[in-house]
């Protein structure tokens, strides 16, 4: 079992989700992995939340335990030889973090796209029967860009199947590497659960940000939003486990 890389808190978070056409994500599909599809269909998803009480080989870094993150992602399956199973996993597209630090670590051992930015939230979980909101902004191209989402209620457990525990439930990330080879990790945390939107948004320039080709599902509705209560997380080690010239899956 590799070594734990990184322990923290994920709290509150909101995930947007968008239908995507398959030939959008080709060129960021690693090596030794596929598209994951649900029902047909492939997904991008727009995901903000608080990183809190980080350690890295456990060990808190001054100033960077706790933080604000948006990112966008898409899902991936790799077939495990040893088992004959599918690895239901995530890549990221991009990411956004307010430490840079935290984001030359990124790069460094995950060669992550990770680019800092100016952030700031708003967490206030419902109470009493009351609307609760969400929101995680940053700061790019001369404005404040954020991602947004409303609740009511107690955060549910995810309907098994169901869309939501598709793209909340994946347990493994890939990175395609300079060389080309692809790296697995694994994430470890329990189930969440999710509390519904009344209302979920994304104000955001797309193109600069995420590139031309995003721009038509980003601006559309989400097919889905809601709001994953979060946990204790635990992410491993990376492993290369594809490398250039050897079979894709």
């Amino acid at each position: 079992m590799p070594r734990i890389f990184l322990t923290a808190n994920w709290r509150y978070l909101i995930m947007l989700n968008y239908a995507v056409d398959p030939a959008a994500l080709a060129l960021f599909v690693p090596g030794g992995t596929e598209l994951d599809f649900w029902n047909g269909k492939t997904y991008v998803s727009v995901v903000g939340f608080r990183f809190e009480r980080a350690r890295v080989f456990g060990v808190p870094i001054p100033f960077h335990c706790n933080f604000d993150e948006v990112n966008l992602r898409f899902y991936v399956r790799r077939r495990d030889g040893s088992t004959d199973e599918y690895r239901r996993g995530v890549c990221f597209i991009k990411e956004i973090a307010p430490r840079r630090l935290v984001v030359w670590g990124a790069r460094r051992f995950y060669n992550e796209n990770y680019v800092a930015l100016s952030m700031r939230h708003v967490v206030a979980p419902p109470q009493n029967g009351e609307v609760g909101a969400f929101r995680y902004d940053w700061h790019f191209g001369g404005r404040w860009n954020g991602v947004w989402a409303d609740v009511i209620g107690r955060p549910q457990a995810k309907i098994p199947g169901s869309e939501e525990e598709f793209i909340a439930e994946h347990y493994f990330g890939y990175t395609r590497q300079k060389d080309g080879s692809t790296v697995e990790y694994q994430v470890e945390h329990p189930p969440w659960r999710v509390w519904h939107t009344v209302d979920a948004g994304l104000d955001c320039d797309i193109a600069p940000l995420y590139g031309e080709r995003f721009v038509p599902f980003l601006q559309a509705k989400p097919t889905s939003a809601f709001v994953a209560d979060g946990s204790a997380v635990l992410v491993r080690r990376g492993q290369t486990v594809w490398r250039p010239g050897e079979s894709l899956l």
